[in-house]
């Protein structure tokens, strides 16, 4: 049997972040994935959610977020992929925060 190379954390962290949020349906567990991927002034004003199969549901403080970031879903799920594997997050749906 041959043997792979050892993986570092860094690189298996975010494949098991996404099998956790997707067996639990809860998005908070991809956080640092989310503020990775999106930078931090978007992330600031934005959690992920939950994970419904492979659409991110996405935490939003007010309409003007929810409109700016569907605007920029397609290159957010692009950076989320490239970090979860391919075709992980196909869609994101934006919600208001409840307060």
């Amino acid at each position: 049997m041959a043997r792979s190379e050892p993986k570092t954390l860094e690189s298996l962290l975010p494949r098991v972040l996404a099998r956790l949020a997707g067996e639990s349906g809860r998005g908070m567990s991809l956080t640092p994935i989310w503020v990775a991927a999106a930078g931090e002034n978007i992330a600031r004003h934005s959690r992920p959610y939950q994970l419904s199969g492979t659409t991110l549901i996405v935490t939003v403080e007010n309409a003007e977020w929810a409109q700016a970031l569907t605007r920029e879903a397609a290159s957010l799920c692009e950076r989320l992929n490239a970090k979860l594997g391919p075709g992980t997050v196909t869609a994101l749906a934006f919600q208001l925060e409840s307060r």
